[in-house]
């Protein structure tokens, strides 16, 4: 990386003009399908989420843009950390598993 060059930031919330919290697209950069499907499942499986999607803006740019609405003003990002969270256990499960066969 050169000096001075600006890191790019990972993630990115976005939210539109006059939304609440329970509305926020998040920008996923550096990911693809890989990601975005198997977050989007494990976020689907909360009642309380009214919608959740993502979609790669084009081919050659890896970044997603991951949609999650709620219901009941709960705030989109905590079903985020959320599913992000089970993520990752059920990968370190799938690791460990691995790793003892």
């Amino acid at each position: 990386m050169a000096a001075g060059a600006e890191k790019k930031p990972v993630l990115e919330m976005v939210q539109g003009n006059g939304t609440d919290e329970s509305c926020v697209t998040f920008v996923l950069h550096e990911e693809d399908h890989t990601l975005g499907n198997a977050l989007r499942y494990l976020v689907m499986k909360n009642p309380e989420i009214e919608f959740c999607g993502y979609s790669i803006t084009h081919p050659s740019e890896s970044k997603i843009n991951f949609r999650i609405q709620t219901r009941n003003g709960l705030p989109a990002v905590e079903p985020f950390r959320k599913g992000l969270t089970e993520l990752i256990d059920v990968c370190q499960h799938v690791l460990n598993t691995f790793e003892v066969r």
